[in-house]
């Protein structure tokens, strides 16, 4: 091949080439994707929904994350809420958090928890009788690994307390302990399915 169709080529294709290396670069080092899995999300995330991760975000307080867990020697991703930060003191009182000492609210939760409230999520649990038990058995809707509805919990330095949004099905921070910076992967800011979804994640 000479240089003649080298630079034919290059001129045809040389965009399109540099883009797609682009695209790959920024999917290795700025964003990625991840499918959910499970109901611990629910009702702000569903399972089987696609999510938009930034993995270039700086970690707050109450984003959702994604973060590398490890079960029976296989590494999975979570989508978690970041709830307790580096040094926190986390405490849980029949369903109110305090966060070193100060109330704060969970909006996030309001809707699960008026329906706990009002039949203890039977209705709303009726996909899984084992979800219906173990909202049958738990005095409030925040609990720990004892089922005890008042907690507290020190977040170490450097660490992170992730909790999912569905307490009662979620398995999280109070099971498996608090997560370091270097296993959160990223940010969820954007939901692209299903379409009917779509949309900026809060």
């Amino acid at each position: 091949m000479n240089k003649n169709y080298w630079k034919r080529f290059m001129n045809e294709w040389g965009f399109f080439i540099l883009f797609l290396i682009l695209i790959a670069l920024s999917r290795l080092f700025i964003w990625g994707s991840v499918r959910v899995d499970g109901h611990s999300m629910d009702p702000t995330l569903a399972d089987g929904e696609n999510l938009i991760i930034s993995k270039i975000s700086p970690i707050n307080r109450f984003d959702i994350v994604v973060a590398e867990e490890e079960e029976d020697g296989t590494k999975k991703a979570i989508v978690k809420r970041v709830v307790g930060m580096p040094g926190d003191t986390i405490r849980y009182d029949n369903d109110k958090l305090y966060i070193n000492g100060k109330e704060t609210e969970e909006p996030y939760l309001k809707e699960y928890i008026a329906l706990f409230q009002k039949d203890k999520l039977q209705e709303t649990y009726s996909y899984s009788q084992n979800f219906q038990l173990r909202a049958q058995q738990a005095l409030a809707f925040t609990v720990n690994d004892n089922w005890d509805t008042n907690f507290t919990i020190t977040v170490p330095e450097g660490e992170y307390l992730l909790l999912g949004d569905d307490r009662l099905v979620s398995k999280d921070s109070r099971q498996v302990g608090t997560f370091k910076k270097d296993q959160i992967t990223g940010e969820v800011i954007f939901r692209f399915w299903p379409f009917n979804r779509i949309g900026q994640v809060d």
